[in-house]
């Protein structure tokens, strides 16, 4: 990877051309690749991101690193495994001393900008980013942790995720992703007729499609004859994994009467969703051709982790099944991305040197820690690769911390406790059939065995997240009394400035400082 050193940034010369591209990163929250057009399945309404992959580099094999929204987007900032920055489960802290791939493209000579939901624990609502246009849509605090120790385990989620499904004039994750997308928008427009020059790096982050499966009747139409239903079912229990079975009870599913109806309205309601996505995606490409910033312009577009859909009798993530881990990942823009198709393994901990090599106009100063991800752009293209494709589980609802380490064609699953679970996703992309009791694939069970017991400590990483869920309860149950500290993220109100407050000349405010540059279309 580049090597990336620190610096102070410099304000450009306003009428040299930027050599260096704006960088819009769309990310949405529980998509599966498995419904997109892109990866082969033209069953969710998606013109926009058919778009975006047609002119751009799809990354067919692209992974999560930790199937769960906090963990996932605090390792995917810092370019890190969760495990190695704490950032252990939805209501673990993400250290503010993390450097994250926004400090780096500020220190690259960014501005920096976030629109909606990262999902960051802490005091520290920043991590990087000189602006914030929106509040998050989840708390900031401690609440959720989670305890190993408790007797069972229900989640945050019940059947009414399945019973409650369907259209919704609003709601909301609808209110907040309109809203998100808005502000983006505006910074959009507003980026060429700032005093500001740097070239920019704005994340839009959205809540949909994530659950409930709600979605507006406009794109609930687009489906008129429904979507097509799960390809593998429910396994009997005494044939199902140990995990599988947590976590439908964590659901409330495990015992439940869940009907072909059901399934279907949640599957299209779903596909509603991210048919919304779609919209917004469509209004920001629109803004920066409207302003004149498309040609100059890298857009990178992926989710945190994915959705497992009705799949295997699964629903929502927290699982290492592809459903749950393989994510849409496209990159597209500004004449610095050759448009094809890559096999390479890739995951979200590459985004930071990727972001990085894209934003050095030169050598990239190199990183303080050592990263776990690298630059995709380098990668070749055709198969595999060697590298391996990491990932890990350490949150409610397990008894011990569950790995995964996918290496070319094949996927280990391990966990103390645990039977192993290892797949061959050429043979078998469905990952119906567990290879780990095959003699003919002992060696390869003990050669992927013996890298997750060589990268993880089991024992150390336990007693850690054991103590880390202690010292978060205590401090729960200590600031119930009195005043609870609140770490929420409130955006600023730019009224003074945005508009006429007789600060100077109106003709000045109107034409000059506000002047939007105009395509002629």
């Amino acid at each position: 990877m580049p090597r990336i050193r620190a610096f102070c940034p410099r304000l450009p010369d306003r009428s040299a051309p930027l050599t260096r591209p704006n960088i819009l990163f769309i990310q949405c929250d529980q998509l599966t690749a498995d419904v997109l057009n892109a990866y082969g399945n033209d069953i969710a309404v998606t013109p926009n991101l058919d778009r975006l992959a047609e002119g751009g580099l799809v990354f067919e094999n692209a992974y999560c690193n930790y199937p769960l929204c906090s963990p996932s987007r605090a390792s995917m900032a810092a370019g890190m495994l969760a495990s190695r920055i704490g950032a252990y489960d939805n209501a673990s802290e993400f250290p503010a001393s993390i450097p994250t791939y926004a400090h780096y493209m500020r220190a690259l000579g960014y501005q920096t900008c976030l629109s909606g939901k990262m999902h960051f624990i802490g005091p520290d609502q920043l991590h990087g980013f000189e602006r914030r246009l929106t509040s998050d849509v989840y708390p900031s605090d401690f609440t959720w942790t989670p305890d190993w120790l408790a007797d069972g385990f229900h989640g945050a989620t019940d059947m009414r995720m399945l019973t409650v499904s369907g259209p919704s004039a609003r709601n909301v994750q609808i209110d907040y992703d309109e809203d998100v997308a808005a502000r983006a928008v505006q910074f959009i427009y507003d980026a060429p007729r700032a005093q500001d020059t740097r070239p920019f790096f704005l994340q839009v982050s959205f809540t949909h499609p994530h659950d409930p499966y709600l979605c507006q009747p406009k794109h609930w139409d687009l489906y008129p004859d429904g979507v097509p239903m799960p390809r593998t079912a429910r396994p009997d229990d005494a044939d199902n994994d140990p995990h599988s079975l947590r976590i439908l009870f964590q659901h409330g599913l495990r015992d439940a009467e869940i009907t072909d109806e059901m399934i279907q309205r949640a599957r299209r309601a779903y596909c509603g969703s991210v048919s919304f996505i779609d919209d917004k995606i469509g209004d920001l490409m629109a803004a920066l051709a409207q302003s004149g910033q498309a040609g100059n312009t890298v857009i990178v577009f992926t989710t945190d982790h994915g959705e497992m859909l009705g799949e295997r009798g699964l629903w929502l993530k927290k699982t290492f099944f592809d459903g749950s881990t393989r994510l849409p990942f496209i990159m597209n823009g500004a004449g610095r991305i050759e448009p094809g198709r890559s096999a390479a393994l890739v995951s979200l901990v590459d985004l930071l040197p990727t972001l990085v090599a894209l934003g050095a106009t030169g050598d990239a100063p190199a990183p303080v820690d050592d990263l776990d991800g690298t630059d995709i752009l380098a990668l070749p293209r055709a198969g595999f690769g060697e590298r391996p494709m990491l990932g890990e589980l350490l949150c409610e609802g397990i008894n011990a911390p569950i790995f995964m380490i996918r290496r070319g064609r094949f996927k280990l699953v391990m966990s103390e406790g645990d039977p192993p679970m290892l797949f061959d996703l050429e043979a078998d992309p469905e990952e119906r059939t567990n290879l780990a009791r095959d003699p003919a694939h002992a060696g390869t069970l003990k050669e992927l065995g013996d890298e997750v017991r060589q990268r993880w400590d089991n024992a150390a990483l336990s007693r850690d997240v054991l103590r880390s869920q202690q010292r978060r309860q205590l401090i729960n149950k200590a600031t119930e009394q009195g005043i609870k500290p609140r770490w929420d993220h409130t955006p600023t109100d730019d009224s003074d400035e945005r508009y006429y407050r007789n600060k100077q000349h109106y003709n000045t405010w109107a034409f000059d400082h506000l002047e939007a540059p105009s395509t002629g279309d």
